[in-house]
């Protein structure tokens, strides 16, 4: 985790361990391209690094959230116009699932939960062109909140991110963070037949 690198990065932050991150999250900084509100911004907080190929990433969420639109999560990303974050967000005083999915333009998908969870877990999945996205409240049943076209053969910045659109900021708990390589399935399934 020392060895990764930030996008924008925030005035606060701090790795607890090799596999968990603080930070206070910058006011006033989103990811957000055009749909709807007719405007772009890049500047949230983006703690990345660099993965080719088919992978896993995991992360235990906690923040505390106070304003409108606070969010946080996991973020995978090829450029300014190319990039999908999903997470938490706070959204009319209630926890949400939620997914951006941006190809020149974003789009939003929200689910409310019936609960105020402590934390989620996520679970971000790259399958040659596509991310499936999972939740899970106990780290053991994951339930798939979205699936999303994602252009595959491209290294990919893979990392954590958050954002407080219209608050003052707030703190965020990253945990028990891990990506791990998958096996490209196409090889396997040319080893098998060759």
């Amino acid at each position: 985790m020392k060895k990764m690198q930030w996008f924008n990065e925030p005035d606060k932050w701090e790795i607890i361990n090799d596999t968990s991150l603080s930070m206070y999250v910058t006011p006033n900084t989103d990811f957000w391209r055009k749909t709807h509100y007719g405007f772009t911004v890049d500047d949230g907080p983006f703690y990345y690094t660099i993965i080719g190929g088919e992978f896993e990433l995991k992360v235990k969420i906690t923040g505390v959230y106070k304003s409108r639109f606070d969010q946080m999560g996991a973020m995978i990303r090829i450029d300014e116009k190319t990039w999908i974050k999903a997470g938490i967000e706070y959204v009319n005083k209630k926890i949400n699932l939620s997914a951006v999915v941006t190809h020149k333009y974003s789009d939003w998908s929200i689910v409310e939960l019936q609960q105020k969870p402590d934390f989620v877990w996520l679970k971000i999945i790259r399958r040659l062109d596509a991310i499936e996205i999972k939740y899970s409240l106990d780290n053991e049943d994951y339930t798939l909140m979205r699936l999303a076209y994602f252009p595959d053969n491209t290294p990919t910045m893979v990392g954590l991110t958050a954002a407080s659109p219209d608050g003052d900021g707030f703190d965020a708990l990253f945990e028990d963070f891990a990506i791990k390589h998958l096996p490209d399935k196409r090889r396997t399934e040319w080893l098998k037949q060759n």
